[in-house]
């Protein structure tokens, strides 16, 4: 169980505690019914849902790496047609704030998603997943341009009516321009980071033991670099940052915090224990008592001082 000083208000959604779900790593949450203990939560991220069903990449899709994985999933996703009507019907049931997680090949599509997503009850908010390959502008990923960033969160900006998080990649040489960029252009909070591009080799084969030749790595290996960027971040932004890279236990939740996430998201880690979240929360809170800290909300960017 989690009490009140763990309660985090983001962007204008009531977070009963800062812990989340990584979009992609937790599937729609149904995958997961038998397994965690959703009262853990404060918010589940769904996976990239986009407008039309996506098959993904060919498989071998995961592989794990020392102190993480890669993976090619490739957003494959139902669509979000089917979302709205067999999906979201099941995850609102749990009672926690829903963000569904938003992809596209072009800037258009992103809107397009949003409006349909509109019309359904039960949605807290959107995060924009701005790290897929941009088709129609020559396969440059919509995340490494601040002026196709700011493109993207215009656009569903204008569409719509609930809080929208720009989720960021961390392939760039300056994320704080990243983050900048969105933020003028009306992002209400920012989730970072994605994962880092990576590849593994089979040595034996001779060749990529991915279907896609590369992947996404995620995991702790990559946190020391996501603490960073979170760090970089909300010292230039004045929204709500939300940390993902590598959290796998309550000290390293509270590292994000004290770099200045609101709130963090929690993805490989489900992966190695489903009671990550609950086990965090818990850390925290005694962490708090142990402190004299009253609320999670004091310990934001606190190591800045």
């Amino acid at each position: 169980m989690t009490t009140s000083r763990l309660e985090v208000d983001l962007a204008g959604i009531r977070l009963r505690s800062p812990v989340m779900t990584a979009s992609g790593t937790f599937g729609y949450g149904l995958e997961y019914m038998s397994l965690v203990n959703f009262d853990g939560l404060g918010a589940i991220v769904v996976k990239g849902t986009t407008l039309e069903p996506w098959a993904g990449n060919p498989a071998p899709r995961i592989w794990e790496t020392p102190a993480g994985m890669l993976n090619a999933i490739g957003l494959e996703n139902c669509g979000v047609e089917a979302f709205i009507q067999d999906r979201l019907p099941q995850i609102s049931a749990y009672d926690l704030p829903i963000i569904v997680n938003v992809a596209g090949r072009s800037v258009a599509e992103y809107p397009k998603v949003i409006e349909r997503l509109e019309t359904a009850a039960g949605i807290a908010g959107y995060e924009l997943n701005i790290s897929c390959p941009n088709v129609q502008e020559g396969g440059m990923a919509f995340g490494t341009d601040p002026e196709m960033a700011a493109s993207v969160t215009r656009a569903a900006k204008a569409v719509a009516t609930r809080p929208v998080i720009v989720k960021l990649s961390p392939m760039v040489t300056d994320i704080r321009s990243i983050a900048m960029a969105v933020e003028a252009a009306g992002a209400d909070a920012i989730s970072l980071v994605n994962t880092f591009v990576g590849m593994a080799i089979d040595i034996y084969q001779r060749r990529p033991v991915l279907g896609n030749l590369v992947g996404g790595l995620s995991g702790p290996a990559i946190r020391p670099l996501a603490v960073h960027m979170v760090w970089q971040v909300s010292q230039v932004v004045g929204i709500p940052v939300i940390g993902i890279g590598g959290i796998d236990s309550w000290q390293s939740a509270l590292e994000f915090v004290l770099a200045g996430a609101q709130a963090i998201a929690v993805g490989t880690g489900f992966f190695v224990n489903p009671a990550v979240a609950r086990e965090i929360n818990q850390g925290l809170e005694n962490y708090m008592e142990d402190e004299g800290i009253s609320t999670i909300n004091d310990l934001v960017g606190a190591a800045w001082q």
